[in-house]
């Protein structure tokens, strides 16, 4: 976790940062966590912006609650709301393993959330660019640029471990 006397980060960087990474690594021990669970891996973070503070973490688990909406980075941020005593987040930066999908990024605008820091893209479903870009539509009154590619290696790879074990 990183420390709370981390230096602050402005919630315009369009780049990732040291305490991105940090919280990206945590955010992998949820996804492998979720993995033993037989969930897909995908772990989430929220933390606050300014001062590095771990307000949620959270793993898929729809299987286990056979829940739709059960995703991690879903679950970490209604956590982080209920934490902060409040729905706006936008001096929160969520870190999530995978590109959020349409329904997650629907709600990280919904919630406002100052950043979105993202390990490996989702070719088939993700919302943050590689199928669209929701959480930039101009159309919508809140607006972010995500950050992919924090540690998409290791991300992608625990993924693509996964589902190869699935299809044995």
């Amino acid at each position: 976790m990183p420390p709370p006397y981390a230096p602050p980060v402005s919630a315009q960087t369009t780049h990732p940062t040291p305490i991105d990474e940090a919280v990206m690594r945590l955010a992998l021990r949820r996804a492998r966590l979720a993995a033993a669970r037989g969930e897909v891996p995908v772990g989430a973070v929220v933390y606050e912006t300014a001062t590095g503070i771990i307000l949620a973490r959270a793993a898929n688990r729809r299987e286990t609650d056979r829940l739709p909406h059960a995703h991690a980075e879903f679950l970490a941020i209604l956590r982080a709301a209920k934490k902060v005593g409040d729905w706006r987040l936008n001096h929160c930066t969520l870190v999530v393993t995978l590109e959020p999908c349409p329904m997650c990024a629907g709600l990280i605008v919904n919630a406002r959330l100052g950043r979105v820091v993202f390990g490996a893209p989702d070719p088939k479903a993700g919302a943050c660019g590689s199928l669209m870009r929701l959480t930039e539509d101009p159309r919508l009154n809140h607006r972010l640029t995500p950050i992919g590619g924090v540690l998409a290696e290791e991300s992608g790879a625990l993924l693509r471990a996964f589902f190869r074990a699935r299809r044995k």
